[in-house]
């Protein structure tokens, strides 16, 4: 057979464009394109598809599958009491390590090789990821035992955390109340005892409302610190992975294995992380730490939480902490500026970029997840949620109207917000606050709301959170009771990559509950 002809053989790469498709992306552009123009761009897009074929056979970097497993299993009613597994598995890890002994869920965000990931919604339904994400391999090279996928909201849109496509997870404090999301079955797993740790995502709250509202530990470290890489993002300037438990000290040995640099493989990662053992620098006094309550995040909050919250950090004072009061007025905006990047940015990296940010940077890619991605995109648009449906109709509108300027003007405003707490963290160590303005709520039947009212109830909850995920600042939410039954939040919020003072004075603060492991 002569040279070349075995291209004969080939499928196509790329499917040739035709005269009519190019004829009706010109007038879907406005480009005003003659007949004799679409003839010979049709014939240059011809040349230029051909070196796709070659990219389509290359061998592209992968990300490492080290260790053996089946594709586990969906698990039945009556061993999900709570709807918080959407799969079980048993993947075992090194012998030795940091984590040996621990039982790990993993949020179903993130891609565990061979064991099917949903992302709490039928759009990505089907999808098996053939890779491991970075903070997956961490755990298992640690001695982690993965023993499951854990449920989250549709998309990951959705603090209160009943929004789940199969079924809500329920919340073991309170079985008709919500868990808070996205990171729901990671909450509610953990507050049931059936896990030792938990990975959660986090792009306005979703580790913090979860950990508020079950009453366990969730740190949103600070931006970078922890690799993205492997997780279904919604704005790349948002997206933050991070560990959650039942105790300060669990939590801090977690990230000890989550964090650290990924070899450029995650652009949100400056290349120089140091990651100390957090969990051997624990103290039991807070002896000169400077702690501010802010003043803009307690007059939001229901009255009890307020109170609780206040109270448990001037508990504080007992271990040598000074604690006064401070006013931010941009705090109350910090919401605001999140929305408008969330909103613009999960349309640009969801709807037009199949799960690829539009920021074009170079990173580790996922080409089965875009597929699989894009084509439900395409084809079954129906099984958005309600709020990723608003996200996507409003964040077209704002793109096809405005081209971006509320995207580009709300991340120049987040680096004001970012300098203000960096300046009152010039003075102070921590701020603290409530994690969330109430306590949290029965589910809402379906009837009872309107979809305008459900989808205010899912977003409505961060405005203490979401200003964090602007600013990459780390913040992490420890329960200080029950009001009620219900469990309240303090959000403890520390200077960037000072994640250690902010797990101290948890410690600190969990130690005087006497409540550590």
């Amino acid at each position: 057979m002569a040279s070349g002809e075995n291209d004969l053989w080939k499928a196509p790469a790329v499917h040739p464009i035709s005269r009519e498709q190019v004829q009706a992306i010109s007038d879907q552009l406005r480009l005003e394109c003659s007949a004799e123009d679409v003839d010979s761009y049709t014939e240059s897009i011809a040349g230029v598809l051909k070196s796709y074929q070659r990219i389509n056979e290359m061998v592209e970097p992968a990300l490492p599958v080290k260790y053996p497993r089946t594709p586990g299993y969906r698990p039945q009613p009556e061993e999900n009491l709570l709807n918080a597994w959407y799969y079980r598995c048993d993947i075992k890890g090194a012998a030795t390590g940091k984590l040996a002994g621990k039982k790990v869920g993993i949020k179903d965000n993130t891609a565990v090789a061979g064991v099917p990931m949903m992302n709490g919604s039928k759009i990505m339904e089907g999808y098996v990821p053939e890779f491991d994400a970075t903070v997956v391999t961490r755990i298992l090279d640690e001695g982690g035992q993965i023993v499951g996928k854990t449920a989250c909201v549709n998309m990951c849109l959705g603090g209160a955390g009943f929004n789940n496509a199969l079924a809500p997870v329920l919340n073991p404090v309170k079985k008709d109340h919500v868990p808070g999301g996205s990171s729901s079955g990671s909450g509610a797993l953990l507050a049931a005892g059936e896990i030792d740790l938990a990975t959660g995502g986090d792009q306005g709250g979703s580790i913090r409302i979860p950990a508020c509202w079950c009453g366990v530990v969730g740190l949103k470290p600070t931006f970078g610190l922890v690799p993205y890489t492997g997780c279904v993002p919604i704005d790349m300037t948002l997206d933050h992975c991070g560990p959650m438990a039942r105790t300060v000290r669990d939590c801090a040995l977690f990230l000890e294995v989550l964090a650290g640099y990924d070899d450029g493989n995650d652009p949100r990662q400056p290349p120089n992380i140091q990651v100390p053992e957090y969990s051997n620098m624990l103290t039991e006094t807070l002896e000169g730490k400077r702690i501010a309550l802010l003043r803009e995040g307690f007059e939001i909050c229901e009255k009890d939480v307020a109170d609780m919250v206040k109270t448990a950090a001037h508990k504080l004072e007992q271990k040598g902490a000074v604690v006064t009061e401070i006013s931010l007025p941009g705090h109350k905006d910090g919401f605001r500026i999140s929305s408008a990047i969330g909103i613009e940015g999960f349309y640009q990296t969801v709807m037009a970029g199949s799960g690829k940010s539009h920021r074009g940077l170079e990173r580790q890619y996922f080409p089965s997840m875009l597929d699989h991605l894009g084509q439900a995109c395409s084809n079954r648009s129906r099984d958005f949620s309600d709020v990723a449906r608003m996200y996507l109709i409003a964040g077209h509108y704002l793109k096809m109207s405005y081209h971006g300027r509320f995207y580009a003007k709300a991340q120049n405003l987040g680096r004001s917000l970012k300098k203000m707490y960096d300046d009152a963290l010039m003075d102070h160590d921590v701020i603290i606050m409530p994690t969330l303005p109430s306590k949290h709520p029965r589910f809402p039947r379906q009837t009872a709301l309107s979809r305008a009212k459900r989808i205010a109830l899912l977003r409505g909850i961060t405005p203490n959170t979401s200003p964090f995920n602007v600013t990459g600042h780390p913040s992490l939410s420890i329960s200080v009771g029950k009001s009620e039954g219900l469990p309240v939040g303090m959000q403890i919020t520390g200077k960037l990559f000072d994640d250690l003072t902010v797990l101290q004075v948890a410690h600190v603060y969990e130690s005087m509950r006497g409540e550590t492991a």
